[in-house]
């Protein structure tokens, strides 16, 4: 499982011109799911996300996470985290889950945000063509991988 973890002041996710997501100051999440991902790295992914320290405390270090700020969380359906594009120009996205076990397993990644670590979370549309806005804080952006090989 791979996240891409954005600090933001805000951002929104909007299909066919409708809005259906907005967070205040927190963190944008994009998220893709690998093929073979397990509960574990669920858990591994959700535990770094509710827990970086990226944001500033009152010495202006990165030093409180989301759950400290009591920031938001928007969390993106992103299956081309796992695009492969060193051969060729058109990426491979073979890595990637199949969508209907990346949905179910997409989903369980947000129910553990709210659950087991109180966040306020609002998502995108799984397969949807989506519009995202944000305003990148800082600007701050990390990888976070279950493999750990970023």
């Amino acid at each position: 499982m791979r996240a891409v973890v954005q600090r933001v002041s805000e951002a929104a996710v909007s299909v066919e011109q409708v809005e259906i997501g907005r967070i205040s100051q927190g963190l944008l999440v994009y998220l893709g799911v690998c093929q073979g991902d397990s509960s574990e790295d669920l858990m591994y992914v959700a535990d770094k996300v509710a827990n970086l320290r990226i944001f500033p405390d009152k010495d202006g270090k990165m030093n409180l996470s989301v759950k400290d700020i009591a920031g938001q969380v928007l969390v993106i359906s992103q299956f081309t985290l796992y695009g492969d594009a060193r051969k060729g120009r058109r990426p491979s996205f073979n890595q990637a889950e199949r969508p209907e076990k990346a949905a179910t397993i997409y989903q369980d990644f947000v129910d553990v945000l709210k659950s087991s670590f109180a966040l306020h979370v609002e998502v995108g549309q799984f397969q949807a063509s989506m519009r995202v806005s944000s305003v990148n804080d800082g600007p701050v952006t990390l990888i976070v991988d279950s493999s750990k090989i970023i």
